[in-house]
Formats: structure tokens, sequence, C-alpha cells
């Protein structure tokens, strides 16, 4: 995504002291709710201080308006961040830290055992994790007996549009963590909802000497923002 030049002149700079009470975020919050701030309102209160060239609230609305969406500002680095004045380190790691909160928050609602009996479960655990990744990250899942996810571990993490996975590194992380079976997982920061001839020969790699381990794939998920394609729904496997 190409991210114009930060232009600071279109910013008014009034303090938010200088607002009505109903305008400044966190009197908002106490009296209407946290439901009632727009997005830039609550990342203000996250943020909390401006500068003199530019409030909180202003501050987060350029935020917005400069990485085009919440979607796109929450998938940016720290050091991404601090483009905007007056956003240094403090307040973009705080920023990174918040999204990276929200996501596991995600996983988190699904319960502490989580019970892989479908893809769309797979994907509901896997998709909060990779989808603002700009890029592409590789991980296999552990599973027990019962289809209990007992962990996950990134195998690698490349390019905007490839990874290297070894099948060796896959099957070894399966018999360290004891896996009954494995579930294979990856993103595709293009969005692009198929798979690749190279996604199909590396999964029937590590099917292969899976099987000859009696480690089963069970599944093999690409994940692309909020959508998801499951190589055994397809019968790919």
């Amino acid at each position: 995504m190409e991210i114009e030049e930060f232009n600071l002149t279109r910013y008014s700079g009034r303090s938010v002291r200088e607002m009505q009470v109903d305008e400044q975020p966190r009197e908002k919050l106490l009296k209407y709710g946290a439901d009632s701030l727009s997005d830039a309102e609550l990342l203000a209160i996250i943020l909390r201080t401006g500068t003199r060239s530019l409030n909180v609230i202003e501050m987060s609305r350029a935020l917005m308006q400069h990485f085009k969406g919440l979607r796109n500002l929450s998938r940016q680095s720290w050091q991404s961040l601090m483009v905007i004045p007056g956003v240094a380190k403090v307040k973009a790691i705080t920023m990174q830290a918040m999204f990276e909160l929200s996501r596991r928050m995600q996983v988190a609602s699904l319960g502490d055992e989580v019970k892989i009996t479908s893809p769309e479960l797979a994907a509901a655990y896997f998709i909060p994790l990779l989808r603002d990744l700009t890029h592409e990250e590789f991980y296999v899942g552990f599973l027990n007996n019962s289809k209990v996810l007992t962990g996950y571990k990134k195998i690698s993490s490349g390019g905007s549009t490839a990874t290297i996975v070894e099948p060796a590194e896959v099957l070894r992380q399966a018999i360290l963590h004891q896996a009954n079976s494995i579930l294979l997982i990856h993103n595709h920061p293009s969005g692009q909802l198929k798979e690749s001839s190279a996604d199909l020969l590396l999964t029937r790699r590590i099917s292969e000497s899976g099987r000859l381990l009696g480690i089963p794939v069970t599944d093999h998920i690409i994940v692309a923002g909020n959508d998801f394609i499951s190589f055994k729904s397809k019968q790919l496997l």
C-alpha cells in the first residue's frame, strides 16, 4: 500500500481544552459511553496527549487518514507509526501493543481449550493472528488425539509474497510437541484467496512425510484478510 507524505498544514492545533466539554473524548466517554466515540476519539484516549501543532484528536485523525483507516493502521510497525509529528517511540509502542492485545482477545474468546473439528474453527483461531500481517508467515498447529489444539509454532517468516518452509522442521516440531496430528496455516498478505502451486507442493511434501511418521496433516488453512480457504474443504489433501 502506498502512503502519501504527511501534510501538517491541514490541522489547526486547537487544544482539547479549548473544545466544548462534550467534544473532549474522556468526558464524552464518561457521559455517553465508549460506543459513542469515533475510532479517532478512542485512539486519542490511548495516546493521551498531542503537541503544539496537533492536539491529540487531530493526531489520532492524522494517523487514521495517513494510513487510510483503522485496519491499515493496525498493521503498521511501531517505527512506521512515528511518521506523524508528535508520535514518538512510547506512543508508537503503546499503539502496537494495543492492536496486538486486541488480536489476542479475539483468540482468547474461543476459550482455554480449543477443539479443532472443522476448518471454520481453525480459521476462527488463526485469522486474528495472521490477517493484519504485511508479510507471509507459516505456522504449524499441534493437535492431540481429541483434536484439541495443544499449541502452535511459527516455522518461518518471509516477504510479502512467499516464505521458505522446510518440511523436516515442521515434522521435527510436531514430534517435539508430541502431536497426534498437525494443522498447517499461513497467510497471503496480498489478499489473494487462492492456493499457489508452491502451496500445493509444500502441503503434499509435508503430508507424505507426516504419513510415514504417523502424524497426519488434518488441514492447511490459508488466511487472506478476514477470509480463508481450507485444503480439506477443497479436497486438496
